[in-house]
């Protein structure tokens, strides 16, 4: 998909209007029309679509720093449109988890969640990173709710597949695991019962 330079973009956004304002004054205001025009619409994609789409390719190269840096300058998370909006959350909360912020990076990923997501892959990715936050917090009945979501999705790419497996065979490892030990602290504490009787 073709992508402008976020700097680029306002550079061309601060000039067309300046310029557009310059003309109407100097020589009418249809000659200036083209160049508000250009502007304008350069501003309202600025606006509407952030800058999630020139972050992306930085947390593909895990450049986290400069992610973090270009998602700050999206003028208004409220007003992105809803899927970019909901990337923006994605990318938020990627950033959260890399930094250990792991409330935080719930909560946005909760947003991106109930948001619009353009396909089962992104959503299964969501419901993936939440998984794995609920389970390292010992929150299995939440946990088992989202590899209930994954199972229901139809993934694509063979790496989400790949760590969607692997995460359900932990989670299934671990689900075997508390029980075993549920049942064993059961039987030693009703063993202390009769000894105590």
């Amino acid at each position: 998909m073709f992508s402008i330079n976020i700097y680029l973009k306002l550079a061309i956004v601060a000039l067309s209007l300046i310029g557009g304002i310059i003309l109407a004054f100097v020589y009418g205001f249809w000659y200036s029309l083209p160049f508000l025009l250009i502007g304008i619409g350069f501003l309202l994609s600025y606006i509407f679509l952030g800058t999630v789409q020139s972050a992306a390719p930085m947390i593909q190269a895990m450049d986290f720093v400069g992610a973090e840096k270009r998602l700050n300058m999206t003028l208004k998370p409220d007003w992105l449109y809803k899927t970019n909006r909901a990337f923006y959350y994605i990318m938020q909360g990627t950033l959260a988890l890399q930094k250990k912020e792991n409330d935080k990076a719930e909560e946005l990923l909760n947003k991106a969640e109930s948001l619009e997501l353009p396909s089962d892959n992104e959503k299964a990715m969501v419901a993936l990173q939440l998984a794995n936050l609920h389970s390292a917090k010992g929150k299995w009945a939440a946990a088992k709710i989202q590899v209930q979501k994954m199972k229901k999705l139809k993934v694509t790419e063979s790496q989400l597949k790949d760590q969607i497996k692997q995460f359900e065979k932990a989670f299934s490892n671990r689900g075997q695991a508390a029980h075993l030990s549920q049942r064993s602290h059961g039987r030693g504490s009703r063993k202390k019962g009769y000894r105590g009787f």
